[in-house]
């Protein structure tokens, strides 16, 4: 598992050389243009909408390690060819590449890291994998801010050349990695082949409401960091670009002090009540916002307003990384976690790909509606998360139930001594 999670951030890493320049390198210093800029970001998640329904398949069929090994490799071309390309179809094809590569990584991951766990370690083991991730993303951003120069776009393709060179070190380390389910540990896992598909999820409603629930969540919060959220910010909250990064930072900043504190009052709670939760916090962080944007506060309070927003949001995510995708592991049949972790994910991508194209113009123009709108989606998490819980088994909805020791003692009575017989 150690192995796993170092991978795991290692990949993270590299991704946070590149992520927060790539509309930068793309339409300045390639000199390709905003619109082409825009069209790499949609290509990212379009090529992660076609890769994913059938990831889950393979995953279940071969198990994790081959498919994260393919990916990784995919994911490294791809990273590598961003670095080398200077016209549009090389670009374009180069983000199909990378999006498509790095889209199937984390339901594979995910999947390794459910057959490398227990229900009582799973909470544990997402609640480390998020921690990592975001921590390999600050840090890597952090460097990559220091090595890059708009001037020289050489620095660029070492930022690309990194994040090409992690993706092969989490491919090397994988190799490492003895899973069970390999032959080496054939017997420890059942060797059921996947049955059912596409319907047998689509006929569970516990994860159908799972995944509606998953999609509210990613577009009220993610769906906006980047687009929504930074238009309001910017236009109704007068908030500078460089503060944008500061929030970021904060989000971030948050994720890593709070997930271990948040983690042990998550482990001992309802699932579906946690999620709830993150619901109001939410909807409290978007009542923030708007006091930023509408609110008649001075310059600095409406910045540290908006500060607090994301900061929130990072309070909100550290509590989901431990409960949602264990519960998405939890809830799937033993032959079909890789198709549930995909189908997740492919929820997830679609609400990254509407948010912002939903939030983006709400958030530049319309700003009292956009905060009502977000302020209501949150809320609605938590009547979704409150729903979803009556469809939870008692387990499923609060994993240590099942590793509580029993309350019950039993008493050791001595034996009555026999009586001599008489003579």
């Amino acid at each position: 598992m150690r192995r796993i999670q170092a991978g795991s951030a290692l990949s993270a890493f590299g991704l946070g050389f590149t992520v927060p320049y790539l509309y930068v390198y793309v339409a300045q210093v390639r000199e390709l243009g905003a619109s082409t800029a825009g069209a790499v970001l949609a290509v990212f998640a379009l090529a992660a909408l076609m890769v994913l329904p059938f990831s889950g398949r393979a995953i279940d069929r071969r198990g994790p390690v081959p498919v994260l090994l393919a990916a990784s490799v995919l994911a490294s071309l791809g990273a590598l060819g961003m670095g080398l390309s200077d016209s549009v179809p090389a670009v374009v094809a180069s983000a199909a590449v990378l999006g498509a590569g790095t889209a199937v990584m984390q339901p594979a991951l995910a999947t390794m890291i459910v057959w490398g766990s227990t229900p009582a370690t799973r909470t544990r083991s997402f609640a480390m994998q998020f921690f990592l991730q975001n921590l390999g993303l600050g840090v890597g951003g952090l460097i990559g801010g220091q090595l890059v120069d708009e001037s020289r776009p050489g620095s660029f393709i070492l930022l690309f050349s990194i994040e090409s060179v992690m993706f092969l070190v989490l491919a090397a380390i994988v190799l490492t990695v003895r899973m069970p389910g390999s032959p080496a540990l054939q017997d420890t896992r059942p060797g059921d082949k996947p049955a059912g598909g596409v319907r047998a999820l689509l006929g569970h409603k516990a994860m159908v409401q799972l995944c509606v629930l998953g999609f509210v969540l990613f577009f009220a919060c993610y769906g906006q960091f980047e687009s929504g959220l930074a238009a309001y910010g910017t236009e109704a909250a007068g908030i500078e670009p460089s503060t944008l990064g500061i929030a970021l930072a904060a989000n971030t900043a948050v994720i890593v002090v709070a997930q271990f504190v948040v983690l042990k009052f998550v482990e001992r709670r309802r699932r579906s009540r946690v999620i709830a939760a993150v619901g109001l916090i939410w909807a409290l962080a978007w009542i923030v916002a708007g006091y930023a944007g509408l609110g008649h506060g001075s310059q600095a309070m409406a910045t540290a307003a908006f500060i607090s927003t994301y900061a929130l949001f990072g309070l909100g995510e550290a509590m989901l990384s431990p409960t949602v995708a264990p519960l998405v592991a939890d809830l799937a049949p033993e032959a079909m976690v890789g198709q549930y972790n995909s189908a997740f994910a492919l929820v997830k991508q679609l609400a990254l790909a509407v948010g912002p194209a939903v939030g983006g113009p709400m958030g530049a123009a319309l700003h009292g509606p956009y905060i009502v709108t977000f302020v209501l989606f949150s809320l609605g998490i938590t009547v979704l998360a409150l729903r979803l819980g009556k469809r939870l088994t008692p387990v499923q909805d609060q994993p240590s139930l099942a590793v509580k020791p029993s309350r019950v003692v039993a008493r050791h009575e001595p034996e009555p001594v026999k009586e001599p017989a008489a003579a």
